[in-house]
């Protein structure tokens, strides 16, 4: 497995392609996906997106990313925007990996927390579950935030 950081153009399609076909995510939350990619492309660091990229090989297109960045108005905090891996490469670790190496680049420019936001939703009960798993807890809920009866769940780890 390869990972790198930094984002390219054809990351645009390969993002875009990964959030369709996980199930998991709407047009509109497709889009922004994509246009954090684009934003980074345009502004650099200066856009306070970060990447993981894993790729099978060093030249092969990406099949699964994360996002995140420092929340503005904090000293410490960081939001962990995405995580997604193509559903043909689920269940190998791909997205432990990519946690991995988010937590630690965000330990390395200097975060001690990270928030995570998801759905209520039964559709995201392995979300959760995966968050769990790697130390995350609840912390916060708000209610019918998504929808009715579809409220965001706000995971926190610190160090």
């Amino acid at each position: 497995m390869y990972f790198r950081e930094q984002p390219i153009l054809q990351d645009i399609d390969a993002v875009a392609d990964i959030l369709l076909r996980s199930g998991f995510f709407n047009d509109e939350e497709q889009k922004v996906g994509v246009s954090l990619v684009r934003e980074r492309l345009e502004q650099g660091e200066k856009s306070l997106y970060f990447f993981q990229f894993a790729q099978e090989f060093a030249d092969s297109k990406p099949i699964g990313y994360s996002c995140f960045g420092p929340i503005p108005g904090t000293k410490f905090s960081y939001d962990l925007y995405w995580i997604a891996v193509d559903p043909n490469f689920q269940r190998q670790g791909i997205g432990a990996h990519l946690l991995e190496h988010s937590e630690t680049e965000i330990k390395r420019r200097g975060g001690r927390r990270i928030y995570i936001e998801t759905s209520s939703q039964p559709l995201y009960q392995p979300t959760r579950n995966f968050y769990a798993h790697h130390g995350y807890i609840l912390e916060g809920r708000q209610t019918d935030y998504y929808a009715p009866q579809d409220d965001k769940l706000l995971y926190v780890k610190w160090w």
